[in-house]
């Protein structure tokens, strides 16, 4: 099932979004290693988008990669995130981004754990945190 696009101007997205979401979500930032919220996270639920909510990972595929970053070896539905190259810094990587807003999330690696081996590494400002009780 598609996923319903959602489309902002950069003004309704800087009054939505704390400064810390919007130079992560809209400038393709990312948070310094071990500094964000849910790197060491532990409590199941699930991991929103931060832009729009849209359900993107699961506890059930977060592991500790020992990056500093949230990270898990699949999103909740393959149609919930895009990739896009990205050639900063010099070399090239797999941009992830919220399929439904455009957020940029972070980066997908190809050295992840089974069962598909990918490490979504993922900037915890990028992510709303739902508890299990909570989760529908």
């Amino acid at each position: 099932m598609a996923v319903q696009k959602i489309t902002r101007t950069e003004e309704e997205w800087r009054r939505l979004l704390m400064p810390e979401q919007y130079r992560i979500l809209r400038e393709h930032g990312t948070e310094p290693a071990f500094t964000g919220a849910y790197w060491n996270h532990k409590e199941p639920g699930i991991y929103r988008c931060a832009g729009c909510g849209l359900p993107l990972f699961s506890s059930e595929a977060k592991y500790d990669s020992g990056t500093g970053w949230p990270s898990f070896y699949a999103p909740i539905d393959s149609a919930h995130v895009e990739t896009s190259d990205d050639y900063s810094l010099g070399m090239h990587r797999i941009e992830v981004h919220c399929a439904a807003c455009g957020g940029h999330l972070g980066h997908v690696f190809p050295d992840g754990p089974p069962p598909t081996g990918l490490r979504y590494c993922i900037n915890s400002a990028a992510l709303v945190f739902e508890p299990t009780d909570q989760a529908p």
